[in-house]
C-alpha cells in the first residue's frame, strides 16, 4: 500500500464497510497523525482527510454504507454521512461503547442515535438525537431520571438501562420504544451482576449473577416484552477470557431455534445440559461409545456424561471449541474436556462420535455440506469430510509446518476458498495460502444426491411445537450445493402438550412437574393495578415457550385467561422506606413506598399519618409510584400508619420509624461526700435536651449488676417458642427484611394456626420466634388463659419435635422446622423505647418503660432492624458473661411492635 498512502504513514486499523465491501476505511497511528485513508474500489486507490480528533473506535450504519460513528480519545462522539470525508460533533463526554445506530423499524428517524452522556455535574443520562442535528434544543431524554454508568443497551427491540439505587440494582426495559417499565426478576434473586445475553427470537436471554454467587451466574429467560422473567437454568459457569472479560458457558445453536447447550457447577463438578424447547428441560449428553480405536467408553447417564468446552473464540479467524452453522442444522462440532480433548461431532439427537484425538479447528464449507479440520498449533496438513464427520479425507497444502494465527473463509454464494494466515516460524513474516476447493467437487449435485431428514428429540418428532424436515446430502456425494439449495422441506405444527409450556412469572416447577406459586408469590396481587370496568389476564401459572408453534390441544387449558377486574376492598397493604431502614436521622428526607396486593389501585383512597402530628392523602395508589417524602423535625420512635380505603373496605398497615438525634453530652451530677445507709439523689443531663430517646444504666460502686430506670404497667401473656430450621435454609438466606417476612408468614401457613405470630430474626443462622396470642376477650381470668395456650403450644411443640412442620422454599429445598426452647413471656400494651448510652460489648440493650404522655410513641423498632437486641429481664449479672455469652439471637423488643399490630387483627 505504500505508493497508495505513503511510504511514511504508519498505519492502526482497517475497516471495511458492512454494507459495502468494496468501501474500506483505514485510520493512521495517532502518535504520528491523525487521519483516515478511504477506499471505494476495495484498496485499488485511496484518499487521504485530516482529522482534527483522534479516532479510537468506528460503528458503522447498519443500512447507511456512508453512515459512520467516530469515538474520540476524550470521549466525544461525532458522525459522518459521506464514509468520513466530514465529520461533525454530536455530543461530549460520552460513555466508551455505549452509542448506537438506531434500528430499522423502530426509530422514526434512521440517523437517529442512542447514546449514554454525562452531565456537568457527573451523573449519566440516556440521550438521543439525529447524527447531524443534535443540538441542545433537539436532544430527547427517553427515560426521566439519571441512569448507572455503561448500562444502556439498544439492542433489536429492547432497550434496556439500570438505575442507581440504594444497595440493590433496578433494571429498566423498554419494549418497541414504548415507555420504561421495572424489569420483574424472581422477588429474592437480588442480583449483583446482570448480561444480556440475546435479544433475538422476541425474547430476552438474561445473565444473573445473584447475591450469593461468585463464578456462575443464572440464566433467566422473559417474556415477548423483556419485562416478566423466570428461571431457566441455575449456576451456569463462567470463564474468564484472555482479555479478563466474563464468558457464560452457554452456546446458542445456529440453524435449530430453542436449542441451546450449558455447563452447569453442580455438586462440586462442571455438567454439559442441552435443552430443546428454550430452557424448559434440559437433560445431560451422552459420551460416545467407543473411542477411535474401537476401546468402549463406559459411561453411563446420569453418572457419567460428555462434558463440552462451550468458549467462543477470542480470536474472529479461529473455529473455537464448540461451531455450528445455519445452513447446516443438526451439526455440533465441539471439544470434549473429560476425554482427552477429543474433537467430537454430533448430530442433533445429542449421538456424538469421536473424530480425532487432538483438538482441532472446524469450519465449514459450501453451506455446511463439507467440514474442514485443521490441527493447531503447527499444521502441515488439513482434512477434509463431506459426511458429516464419519471419514475424513487428509491433504497437504505447505511442506513446511504453519503456525496458523486465522483463516478467513471468504463469503458467497458457493463459500468454497479459505484464506490461511500464518508463520513458519515465530520470527518470519506473515504467510497467507488461499485455498480453492471447487476443483474437489466433480459436478453439482442434483435431486437424487439428496435425502430428507428429520428433526428430533431422542424419538419425539415435535420439537418446538412443529414437525420439521430438511433436506441434506447424501454421506460421501462429492456434489456441489447449488445457490437456491434450501435446507429445511416441511414444517408442521404439533398439538400443544405440557412440555411446550413454561412456569409463568412468579411460580416454580415442582417435583410432579406442575407449576405452583413461589413462596414469595401472592397469585391475586396481578390484578390490583386493574380499574373496576376493566379486564385483566390472569395466569393459570404457566406460560407457552415463546417462538413455539404448537396449537390447540391443552393450550387454551395453559394460556392465561382475560377475566373482568375484581371489585373488592384493599388488602395487602404494605408499608416500607425506600432504603429498606426503619431509622433515620433528624431533619433527613425520609421516602416512605406503599404498595398494596389487593384492591382497585385506581379507585383506592391512600392515607399517610407519619406519626408527628402531619399526614397526607391521595386520591389514588397511581399518585404515591414514586414514594412519599417527609422530614422529621425532632427525634423519637414514630408509628407511621398507612390507610387504603375504598368502597368496599379497608385495610391498615403500620411500621416505626426511630429518628435519632445522637448524644452530644452526658454530665453526671453525685454529691462527694455521702453518709452510709441513707438515701442520695445522682442526676444525669443529657445534651441535647431534645433527645427523647435515652436509655440510663447505672452502675454503683464495683457491683457489675445493672441497675435500669423502668416503671411496669398492666401485662399480657403469651407464649414463646424458638424455632430453628435445617441448614439448606441459611444457603438461600438473603438477610433482608422482606425475606423474613415471608418466610414468617410461610411457617405461619404450615402451622395451620392464627392466633399466632412469626418473627424471624436477621443474620444466620437463621433462627425465628413463634408467639402464641391469647384472644383478645381475657375476661375468663389469667389462668384460663394460660391453659388455652399451653394446650395448643403442646401440640405445635409435638409436631416440631416430630419433624412434621416443614415447607418447600423452592424446587428440590424443603425446609425442616425445630423447637429450639419453650419460654413463657409477657409483655406491655403501650412502651417507650429508650436508647442505651454506656456501650454494651458486642450487643446493644433496649428497656421498656411505660410511658402515656408521650403521644404518638411506641416501644419497639420494627422487625426489619438488623439491629440485635435483648430484654433486661435476659441481662446477666457478670461482665465477663455479659462480654462472651450473650446470644445475640434472642431479640424480644424488636417483636413488641408486632405482638401489638398482631393483637388487633387476632381479635
Amino acid at each position: 500500500m505504500n505508493d497508495k498512502v505513503g511510504s511514511k504513514t504508519v498505519l492502526s486499523y482497517l475497516y471495511v464497510c458492512p454494507t459495502n465491501k468494496r468501501k474500506i476505511m483505514v485510520l493512521t497511528d495517532p502518535e504520528f497523525e491523525s487521519s483516515v485513508l478511504i477506499s471505494s474500489d476495495e484498496g485499488a486507490s485511496y484518499q487521504k482527510y485530516r482529522l482534527t480528533f483522534y479516532v479510537l473506535s468506528l460503528l458503522f450504519h447498519p443500512t447507511e454504507e456512508d453512515w459512520a460513528l467516530a469515538y474520540s480519545h476524550d470521549q466525544k462522539l461525532y458522525s459522518s454521512v459521506d464514509f468520513g470525508r466530514k465529520w461533525q460533533l454530536i455530543h461530549e463526554h460520552v460513555t466508551p461503547n455505549r452509542f448506537y445506530w438506531s434500528v430499522l423499524g423502530l426509530d422514526k428517524e434512521p440517523d437517529l442515535v442512542h447514546m449514554e452522556a454525562h452531565t456537568p455535574d457527573g451523573n449519566v443520562q440516556y440521550v438521543t438525537c439525529r447524527a447531524q442535528m443534535c443540538t441542545e434544543a433537539n436532544r430527547n431524554y427517553p427515560f426521566p431520571g439519571f441512569i448507572d454508568i455503561s448500562s444502556l443497551v439498544v439492542q433489536d427491540d429492547y432497550i434496556f438501562i439500570q438505575v442507581p439505587t440504594s444497595g440493590r440494582a433496578t433494571y429498566y426495559v423498554s419494549y418497541k420504544r414504548e415507555s420504561f417499565i421495572q424489569i420483574k426478576l424472581p422477588k429474592y434473586s437480588l442480583p449483583k451482576d446482570l448480561h444480556i445475553v440475546s435479544t433475538d427470537g422476541k425474547q430476552v436471554f438474561a445473565a444473573v449473577q445473584e447475591w450469593n454467587q461468585n463464578d456462575t451466574y443464572n440464566l433467566y429467560l422473559s417474556d415477548t416484552r423483556g419485562i416478566y422473567f423466570t428461571l431457566a437454568m441455575e449456576n451456569v459457569k463462567t470463564t474468564r477470557g484472555i482479555s479478563g472479560n466474563q464468558m457464560l458457558d452457554l452456546y446458542e445453536v445456529a440453524g435449530i431455534k430453542g436449542m441451546l447447550i450449558a455447563n452447569k457447577r453442580q455438586d462440586n463438578q462442571v455438567k454439559t445440559y442441552i435443552t430443546y424447547n428454550k430452557g424448559r428441560d434440559w437433560r445431560l449428553l451422552q459420551a460416545p461409545a467407543a473411542d477411535l480405536d474401537g476401546n468402549d467408553i463406559h459411561c453411563i447417564l446420569p453418572f457419567c456424561s460428555l462434558h463440552l468446552q462451550l468458549q467462543m473464540s477470542e480470536n474472529p479467524y479461529l473455529s473455537g471449541t464448540i461451531s455450528t452453522k445455519s445452513s447446516a442444522p443438526g451439526i455440533i462440532v465441539a471439544t470434549d474436556i473429560c476425554l482427552l480433548h477429543f474433537s467430537m461431532i454430533c448430530d442433533i439427537i445429542h449421538i456424538c462420535v469421536q473424530i480425532f484425538e487432538e483438538e482441532h479447528n472446524v469450519w465449514f464449507l459450501d453451506k455446511g455440506g463439507a467440514l474442514v479440520a485443521v490441527k493447531q498449533p503447527t499444521v502441515p496438513t488439513r482434512h477434509l469430510c463431506f459426511d458429516e464427520g464419519r471419514q475424513w479425507n487428509q491433504h497437504s497444502f505447505s511442506s513446511v509446518p504453519l503456525f496458523v494465527d486465522g483463516v478467513l473463509v471468504e463469503a458467497g454464494a458457493e463459500n468454497q476458498i479459505m484464506t490461511f494466515f500464518g508463520h513458519f516460524s515465530h520470527r518470519s513474516d506473515w504467510q497467507l495460502i488461499k485455498i480453492d476447493y471447487k476443483s474437489i467437487f466433480n459436478r453439482k449435485c442434483t435431486e437424487e444426491d439428496y435425502q430428507t431428514w428429520h428433526l428430533h428429540n431422542q424419538g419425539e418428532p415435535c420439537v418446538m411445537g412443529q414437525k420439521q424436515i430438511y433436506m441434506k446430502r447424501r454421506a460421501g456425494n462429492y456434489c456441489m450445493l447449488g445457490k437456491d439449495y434450501s435446507r429445511i422441506l416441511s414444517a408442521e405444527s404439533c398439538i400443544c402438550r405440557a412440555h411446550d409450556f413454561e412456569c409463568d412469572y412468579g411460580y416454580e416447577r415442582r417435583g410432579d412437574g406442575n407449576c405452583r406459586p413461589a413462596f414469595w408469590f401472592n397469585p391475586s396481587s396481578v390484578s390490583r393495578s386493574c380499574s373496576q370496568g376493566q379486564n385483566y389476564l390472569n395466569s393459570t401459572g404457566y406460560r407457552k415457550v415463546v417462538l413455539n408453534n404448537c396449537t390447540k390441544g391443552v393450550k387454551e387449558m395453559y394460556t392465561a385467561r382475560k377475566q373482568q377486574c375484581p371489585n373488592r376492598p384493599p388488602k395487602g397493604l404494605l408499608l416500607t422506606t425506600k432504603d429498606g431502614k426503619l431509622t433515620a436521622n433528624m431533619g433527613n428526607n425520609v421516602t416512605f413506598l406503599v404498595q398494596l396486593d389487593e384492591g382497585d389501585s385506581l379507585r383506592t383512597n391512600i392515607q399517610l399519618d407519619f406519626g408527628d402530628g402531619t399526614a397526607v392523602s391521595y386520591s389514588n395508589l397511581s399518585w404515591t409510584e414514586e414514594g412519599i417524602k417527609h422530614v422529621y423535625k425532632s427525634a423519637g420512635i414514630f408509628r407511621v400508619t398507612a390507610l387504603a380505603e375504598n368502597m368496599l373496605g379497608y385495610d391498615t398497615t403500620t411500621l416505626f420509624l426511630h429518628v435519632t438525634c445522637p448524644v452530644e453530652h452526658v454530665q453526671l451530677l453525685a454529691p462527694f461526700v455521702v453518709i452510709r445507709n441513707k438515701e442520695i439523689n445522682i442526676t444525669a443531663v443529657v445534651l441535647p435536651s431534645h433527645s427523647r430517646t435515652v436509655t440510663y444504666f447505672w452502675w454503683i460502686g464495683n457491683n457489675t449488676e445493672v441497675i435500669p430506670s423502668r416503671r411496669r404497667s398492666k401485662m399480657k401473656f403469651f407464649k414463646s417458642l424458638l424455632l430453628s430450621f435445617s441448614p439448606n435454609l441459611d444457603e438461600f438466606n438473603p438477610d433482608i427484611p422482606e425475606w423474613r417476612q415471608d418466610v414468617g408468614r410461610v411457617i405461619k401457613k404450615a402451622l395451620l394456626q392464627e392466633k399466632l405470630l412469626v418473627a424471624v430474626f436477621p443474620g444466620v443462622p437463621t433462627a425465628a420466634e413463634l408467639f402464641l396470642l391469647p384472644h383478645k376477650n381475657q375476661s375468663e381470668g389469667k389462668k384460663k388463659c394460660e391453659e388455652e395456650l399451653e394446650q395448643v403450644s403442646d401440640i405445635i411443640v409435638s409436631a416440631l419435635n416430630q419433624n412434621l412442620v416443614e415447607f418447600e422454599l423452592k424446587p428440590g429445598v424443603r425446609v425442616i422446622v425445630y423447637n429450639t426452647q419453650l419460654t413463657l413471656g409477657s409483655f406491655s400494651s403501650q412502651f417507650l423505647l429508650l436508647q442505651i448510652i454506656r456501650k454494651i460489648p458486642w450487643i446493644n440493650i433496649y428497656a421498656e418503660v411505660n410511658q402515656e404522655k408521650e403521644q404518638e410513641m411506641i416501644g419497639s423498632v420494627g422487625q426489619g432492624d438488623s439491629t440485635p437486641k435483648i430484654t433486661l429481664s435476659e441481662f446477666p449479672t457478670s461482665k465477663e458473661l455479659m462480654e462472651k455469652e450473650l446470644d445475640a439471637r434472642v431479640r424480644l423488643s424488636s417483636l413488641h411492635s408486632h405482638l401489638q399490630n398482631y393483637q388487633q387483627k387476632a381479635a
